[in-house]
């Protein structure tokens, strides 16, 4: 008979998954061992990384250690197997089928499923485990109950799992009949309101061919004319509405003048700094770290560090024009691309009566005419940089959510003159306030 020891060392090195001998055994934190093939294959193929002993979850697939112990005896067993008992294989095999048919359970299977009895056990388990055939012709007798006796174990406990199942298949037969009651009574409800309002359309159209006929001209021209008046009535207030804005924020004029040392060489300015041009004649200037060397363009002398400020600007006469303001610490060397992020917020005109916005991406703006004076205005600590035109008292564009962190700078570009065709200067102009006064920066 089998000794006690030889019991245990045959159950040590049958692994749990596939119920084999070890092979490269590896041991996980929690301390069981399998094949290290076998529990790769196992993470892989569930969602969640856990021990198919204990369930004890791991966050990620811990490092796997190979178990000399394991790996040094099992190599001792295959070198020394055990030698069988005088038992005819077919009972091997009865007992190993008995063990077999109340264990083999999908192991991703959960409560709620049931458990599917498994057909042609023997043709296929002849097929599939050929080698658990063979260790089990040749292990001891002894052996084999114990593995026997933990397959019978799993067995009971899936009875109850079946019992609680066949109890909510009959819980959810009930349910399924309510619903579909329920869904009966929903359509035949549905069915009532869609008979009362074909009625009701039948009863409309009976009552519209009664009616008196409009001719459709007639309709039309009466509804464009209604249009019309009412777009008129809203442009009204939104003129109202701008020229109270305007009115408040002209009130934020400050003087502003240009700065000669920034100023674009090609660039003429007026001997009161309020005006510039281009004159297309590269002038000999000393090239300062404040100039623009690459485009034509200048900043007004002051810059402010906080609060609100106003200016306009005639560009009345010219077709190309570019205002707005700058950071002071912008780039004023070689390329500059005129957006917030490099530190320019500012509106053109390009193609004619087309106008942009630099933001980032150029925004095209919806003028009804060309504007003569435009207005600037600032709110540096709402973040908030306005244009206006002034004459039609009305809102252009606004940067909104700006972040501010150091001096602006009134910006100007005349731009090229175009052969004559914009040689007219950019001037900065007297503001006309609120009370019939006129606040001139000179």
């Amino acid at each position: 008979m089998a000794t006690s020891s030889s019991l245990l060392s045959e159950e040590q090195f049958l692994y749990s998954i596939c119920l084999d001998l070890f092979t490269e055994p590896v041991t996980t934190p929690c301390g069981h061992n399998f094949c290290k093939a076998c529990i790769r294959q196992y993470w892989d193929s569930n969602d969640l990384c856990l021990c198919p002993m204990c369930k004890e979850k791991f966050h990620r697939k811990p490092a796997l250690r190979i178990n000399t112990f394991i790996s040094e005896m099992a190599a001792h067993r295959d070198q020394c197997p055990v030698q069988p008992l005088e038992v005819p294989c077919d009972i091997y095999t009865g007992m190993k089928l008995k063990a077999l048919k109340s264990c083999l359970v999908v192991p991703a299977l959960k409560r709620h499923k049931l458990i599917k009895p498994v057909e042609n056990l023997e043709d296929r388990m002849c097929k599939k485990h050929g080698r658990l055939l063979e260790l089990f012709c040749r292990t001891d007798l002894t052996c084999l109950c114990v593995l026997c006796f933990k397959t019978d174990h799993m067995a009971h406990d899936i009875v109850p799992i079946e019992e609680e199942y066949e109890e909510k298949k009959v819980q959810l037969g009930k349910t399924e009949a309510e619903v579909q009651q329920m869904i009966q009574e929903r359509l035949q409800k549905v069915q009532e309101i869609k008979h009362s309002v074909d009625l009701s359309k039948k009863e409309a159209q009976r009552d519209i061919k009664q009616c008196i006929c409009v001719h459709c001209d007639i309709c039309v021209g009466t509804v464009m004319g209604a249009v019309s008046q009412l777009e008129e009535a809203l442009m009204r207030e939104v003129r109202k509405l701008c020229d109270a804005e305007l009115k408040r924020i002209q009130l934020y004029t400050v003087d502003v003048t240009l700065d000669p040392d920034t100023a674009y060489p090609k660039l003429a300015l007026s001997e009161d700094w309020k005006q510039v041009r281009h004159e297309g004649t590269l002038k000999n200037l000393s090239d300062n770290p404040e100039r623009f060397d690459s485009i034509c363009c200048v900043l007004g002398k002051k810059g402010f560090f906080s609060g609100r400020f106003y200016y306009e600007v005639t560009v009345q006469g010219k077709t190309k024009w570019d205002l707005g303001v700058a950071r002071e610490s912008i780039n004023r060397k070689g390329k500059i691309m005129l957006k917030p992020q490099n530190g320019y917020w500012t509106v053109v005109p390009r193609n004619g009566n087309e106008y942009k916005a630099n933001a980032g991406h150029p925004v095209t703006l919806s003028l009804r005419k060309k504007p003569h004076k435009v207005g600037v205005f600032v709110d540096y600590e709402e973040g908030q940089v306005s244009f206006y035109d002034v004459e039609a008292r009305s809102h252009i564009y606004s940067y909104t959510g700006c972040i501010f962190t150091e001096k602006l700078y009134t910006y100007f570009i005349p731009c090229n003159n175009a052969g004559g065709k914009n040689s007219a200067p950019l001037i900065i102009s007297s503001v006309n306030l609120q009370n019939g006064e006129t606040y001139s920066s000179k």
